[in-house]
This record gives C-alpha cells, sequence and structure tokens, in this order.
C-alpha cells in the first residue's frame, strides 16, 4: 500500500483547495418593485418576470 514520504506542507495543501471555494449568490432586483430576485426566476412580490406578469399575486385580507 502506498504511503506518503513526507507530510503535505500546509502551502502545497492551500493550493490544491484554492478552487475549492464557494462563489457568492448573484442577486440582482426586479424592475417593477425593486425588490431582491435571483436570476431568472418571477419575483415572489409582484409576479413580474422581464417585464410583463406572470403570475397573479393575490393579496391576503
Amino acid at each position: 500500500m502506498a504511503v506518503p514520504k513526507r507530510r503535505t506542507s500546509r502551502a502545497r495543501q492551500g493550493k490544491r483547495r484554492s478552487h475549492q471555494h464557494l462563489t457568492p449568490i448573484q442577486v440582482q432586483y426586479c424592475g417593477q418593485c425593486n425588490e431582491p430576485v435571483l436570476p431568472h426566476r418571477v419575483c415572489t412580490n409582484c409576479g413580474f418576470y422581464q417585464g410583463r406578469e406572470v403570475v397573479e399575486i393575490v393579496e391576503e385580507k
């Protein structure tokens, strides 16, 4: 069974893991109500997507 001869240094370990970082979530703002919305999703606040109403939001009384 293969066993490493030397211990892996922190620098070499960090170089190997440098591409495993998380990318931040991209947040866009709705053109109608300026609420934060994930890209390519219908706005949950007003129901608009790309300038047109896709979902009719029913207001609760």
